[in-house]
Formats: C-alpha cells, sequence, structure tokens
C-alpha cells in the first residue's frame, strides 16, 4: 500500500499547524522594506534631534536630553502608536497583507506567528501598547524636552511597563517552547536570535537604564527634601 506524503504547510510560521487562513507571500523583498524603514526611521530621528530649546539658559546636560528625546518620539510615537497600533485594528487579516506595514508584519512573525494567529495575550498587550504606553512615552519625551518635575514619575511609570510586558511577552513564547514543546519561531537562527530576541531585548536594556536613572534622580530629591525639613525644625 502506498504512503501517503504529508500535506506541505500553507505558510511559513511555526508551528505549522498555525491557524492562518488567506496567507499571501509578501510582493516586496526583505532588503526593500528594510530601506523604506530605515529611510522613514532616519528621517524622523533628524527632525527629532533639530528641535530647538524652549528658551536660553537651559541646563548644559540638555544635549543628552534630546538624545533620549530622539529616542523616546520615533519609538513611542511611529512603533508604538503608528506600527503596533496597525496591528491593533488589522490583527484579524494580517496574513493577506500586502501593504507596506503589513508586509514588514508577517516578516517579524516569522520569529513569533502569535502575531499571524491573534493571539490572545499579544493581541491585549499590543493594544494596551498603543493606547497606553505609546501616548505616555511622548508625554516622557515632551517633560523632557519642557524639564517639567514630572518627568521622573511619568518616567518610571513608562519603563516599568515596558520592563513588565516584555519579560511576559518573553516569558509566555518560552513557556509554550520548552514546556509545551510548541515554538512560535521558525528554526533558522538568524529569525530567534535577530528578529525575537535581540529587537525585543532593546525594550528591557533601554528602559532599564533610564528606570534606574529616574530611581536615583528620585532618591536624590527625596533626600535633598528631608535635609531642608531637618534644617528648618533645627531653628
Amino acid at each position: 500500500m502506498a504512503t501517503m506524503s504529508p500535506e506541505p504547510a500553507l505558510h511559513p510560521y511555526y508551528p505549522l499547524d498555525a491557524p492562518i487562513h488567506g496567507y499571501v507571500a509578501n510582493e516586496a523583498s526583505l532588503l526593500s522594506l528594510l530601506t523604506t524603514a530605515s529611510v522613514g526611521a532616519a528621517a524622523l530621528l533628524g527632525a527629532t534631534l533639530g528641535l530647538e530649546p524652549p528658551a536660553a539658559g537651559v541646563v548644559k546636560t540638555l544635549e543628552w536630553e534630546k538624545l533620549t528625546l530622539s529616542r523616546r518620539s520615533p519609538s513611542a510615537g511611529s512603533l508604538h502608536c503608528f506600527f503596533e497600533g496597525y496591528f491593533m485594528i488589522h490583527h484579524d487579516r494580517m496574513a493577506s497583507a500586502q501593504d507596506f506595514f503589513g508586509q514588514m508584519w508577517k516578516e517579524y512573525a516569522l520569529s513569533d506567528s502569535r502575531y499571524m494567529t491573534s493571539d490572545t495575550l499579544v493581541l491585549c498587550m499590543e493594544t494596551m501598547t498603543v493606547l497606553l504606553w505609546g501616548p505616555l512615552c511622548l508625554l516622557v519625551a515632551y517633560s523632557i524636552f519642557a524639564q517639567s518635575s514630572l518627568r521622573h514619575p511619568l518616567q518610571l511609570t513608562a519603563c516599568m511597563a515596558h520592563l513588565y510586558g516584555d519579560s511576559l511577552y518573553y516569558a509566555t513564547s518560552l513557556y509554550d517552547h520548552y514546556v509545551h514543546d510548541r515554538p512560535y519561531s521558525r528554526p533558522e537562527p538568524y529569525y530567534f536570535w535577530i528578529y525575537y530576541f535581540l529587537m525585543n531585548f532593546i525594550w528591557i536594556v533601554v528602559p532599564l537604564y533610564y528606570f534606574v536613572q529616574s530611581m536615583r534622580a528620585s532618591s536624590k530629591a527625596f533626600k535633598s527634601l528631608d535635609e531642608t525639613s531637618a534644617q528648618r525644625k533645627s531653628r
């Protein structure tokens, strides 16, 4: 009796039995997608760095703060509010999308197919990011530029949101991989280490740096306040 060969996968994502319906391969090449994304990011970065201080006589650290602002604004305004906002709106028809954002998501999803299946955790996490954390990051950027006293409380909140969300994102995917033997990334190392690990690890390293920065600034401010109060009481 002749053995029946397994049916070919209808999509390139893992696991191969993932319920991804209506998949259509990207029309644009990877090089074309990356080039367009790089040009757009560079233009936004250049526009942000071109912002001028609101007034003369600002502190000398403003240039460093502008670099912080230049990171916050494009990452929050472009990535969170627009790129991830696209996913929030079009998550149920991503597999057949052929516009720029849709093709970018299909490329990234080779490292995490949950973005092609409207996974509950991913969808809820991205929705919160778009509606809450993206605008909050823009507000942090503005508070840095305007030298607002709210800068560090807002920055602490934004950093904690990113650290928690990214940790949960890693944990759920890796748990399914190693405990349930259900990987969401293709087996090629490039997709796991570059797309999945490195591109998301940035959202741990950078928020962690600014979290520590705000903790130190807050501690210093409260210490100064306590010393001032003690001096007043001793008079």
